[in-house]
């Protein structure tokens, strides 16, 4: 079993998570290798509807050490596979002022399939970014006296 787990970590710290999906996604052989391998990287990811269906744009996959010319593009657009009324709940939401979609990590179910964690989020003031900052050193903190005693 694959324990390749990619995580977007800007994401905690530029926006407020309001609820999390998970989506299939369709890739390519030489895309599920490179992510079998680890080379995959989230931070630049947005993911946006082209009418009905949801896309995820700026994934970056790196090409496949042995792919030869069946190689893939490293930053093309992905189609995330979720359930109808996911769509359209996610597409009401988007409409709202404030809200977009994140894709927030990849990983391998318990089958073996690549899913991508996208979450529905709202963006974080420059007030808020210093608080979460605050309240993790002082969890930091609280962790080193613990660890001390």
């Amino acid at each position: 079993m694959s324990t390749v787990e990619i995580i977007n970590r800007k994401a905690t710290h530029l926006y407020f998570f309001i609820q999390t999906f998970e989506a299939g996604i369709k890739l390519t052989g030489t895309e599920i290798k490179s992510i079998r391998e680890g080379k995959a990287n989230l931070s630049d990811a947005y993911c946006a509807f082209d009418g009905q269906e949801l896309w995820a744009y700026n994934i970056h996959i790196s090409e496949y050490d042995q792919g030869s010319y069946q190689n893939h593009d490293p930053k093309r657009r992905r189609k995330l596979l979720l359930k109808k009324n996911e769509l359209s709940k996610l597409e009401r939401k988007v409409k709202e002022k404030g809200n977009t979609i994140i894709p927030y990590r990849i990983y391998f179910n318990e089958r073996g399939f690549a899913k991508l964690e996208i979450a529905l989020a709202g963006g974080k003031k420059s007030f808020d970014k210093r608080e979460s900052l605050k309240e993790k050193d002082q969890q930091r903190e609280l962790d080193r006296t613990l660890r001390i005693k």
